[in-house]
């Protein structure tokens, strides 16, 4: 599997580049995973850490949920592997597979995607439970991007302990 990668615009607007950056960052975390094996998948790497690429992949399906659907959208649903609320949770990816943790990212992805657009604008706001917050799309989108690329730093290092490949 070859990830394609968006890239970003140099100059546009405010809207196009959040959702550019978001879709890039997106990207970068698949294609940490391109061409790895299940096994490779669920891999901790970089011990003492238990963290893996599956893992990441289960995290930032809960965190798409969780800040599209359940906040910006005001939907009433649990959380995939995290049922009291700890995304810790779902970083345990020990018995889960490339199928089952990309199609739950990618459905959450599609889903954040639609919420994004039909927004009227970044000023769309939703009720941040955990904060006790209502909080905007603005903030939301400059939140998932932070969490990604926080998250592909880790991605970097748990792919280059696996098989050597670095860059992206």
């Amino acid at each position: 599997m070859t990830t394609e990668r968006p890239e970003p615009p140099l100059t546009g607007g405010e809207r196009e580049m959040l959702r550019t950056f978001l879709d890039f960052h997106r990207a970068t975390l698949a294609m940490k995973c391109d061409g790895l094996s299940d096994e490779d998948l669920r891999r901790a790497s970089s011990p003492p850490s238990t963290l893996s690429l599956l893992g990441l992949v289960r995290h930032m399906a809960e965190v798409e949920r969780t800040w599209f659907r359940r906040v910006i959208n005001a939907e009433d649903i649990p959380l995939r592997w995290s049922p009291d609320g700890d995304f810790q949770a779902a970083y345990d990816a020990s018995t889960s597979t490339r199928a089952e943790a990309f199609e739950a990212w990618q459905a959450e992805v599609e889903q954040s995607r639609k919420i994004e657009e039909a927004a009227e604008s970044l000023d769309v706001t939703g009720y941040q439970a955990r904060w006790g917050e209502d909080v905007s799309l603005r903030l939301v989108m400059l939140h998932m991007i932070h969490e990604y690329a926080r998250h592909n730093g880790h991605a970097d290092f748990l792919r280059e302990a696996i098989d050597g490949v670095t860059g992206a």
